[in-house]
């Protein structure tokens, strides 16, 4: 076998290594027999659950309404650009509509946690009823959105993220002198595709990490970017 065929065989079985190894990644973010969405299913986008804090020196999350009404501007504007690639019909549901549905909403919110936890982290924090499979669902407590939107799937994001002030920075170098260490904030955020008729958590994708600037439109574009990653897109 020559030095080009064994090139281009090890090439191949790289790549489907790589392949392999990006589909066992992704289908676990997928509920066991689910694949795709059929390309007539009918999508309503939730509004973002956002919201931004300021650190305190002793590290209490101080809610900031203005750096959150950014952030929602910048993260509806980019779900908006992006629902109108996906090639379904899709629809966002606009903010006063959704106060209608703040429980459902807060219902996700706690629901994605605990996907978060016992399904993406995993780990001592696994359930062995549920066998390492995306197998969660809200049973019919969506069945009202449902019937108002007359959408097929919802589409959830949660966010929530945070950022040291000037007083919580001082903190940070000063106990970092003693060998103390302080952490800074950090943005952690949950999206989820959800049958409507069935309740079943069909996707799922999280966010975890110390960076990332909500409050300014390139950043905040690229989490939706980060969250949406994986998503079943219609076949």
């Amino acid at each position: 076998m020559n030095k080009t065929l064994r090139a281009l065989l090890a090439g191949a079985l790289v790549g489907a290594a790589t392949l392999a190894a990006a589909a066992a990644d992704n289908s676990k973010n997928l509920a066991p027999g689910f694949v795709a969405l059929p390309q007539a299913a009918r999508l309503v986008v939730m509004p973002v659950d956002v919201e931004l804090y300021s650190l305190s020196a002793g590290g209490v999350p101080e809610p900031k309404a203005d750096w959150t009404a950014h952030a929602q501007t910048y993260m509806k504007a980019e779900l908006v650009r992006r629902t109108q690639s996906i090639g379904l019909t899709a629809q966002l549901m606009d903010d006063k509509a959704a106060d209608e549905f703040a429980e459902p909403m807060a219902l996700h919110a706690a629901v994605a946690r605990s996907i978060a936890l016992h399904h993406a982290t995993g780990g001592v924090w696994s359930l062995p009823t549920k066998g390492g499979k995306l197998d969660w669902s809200f049973d019919d407590a969506l069945r009202d959105l449902q019937a108002r939107s007359g959408a097929d799937y919802g589409l959830f994001i949660w966010v929530r993220d945070s950022y040291a002030s000037a007083e919580r920075k001082l903190a940070m170098v000063g106990l970092a002198l003693l060998g103390v260490g302080l952490t800074g904030g950090m943005q952690m955020g949950y999206a989820s595709l959800v049958d409507l008729n069935s309740g079943k958590v069909l996707w799922f994708n999280r966010l975890a990490r110390g960076s990332g600037d909500l409050r300014e439109a390139k950043e905040a574009a690229e989490s939706i970017e980060v969250l949406l990653t994986g998503f079943p897109k219609p076949q």
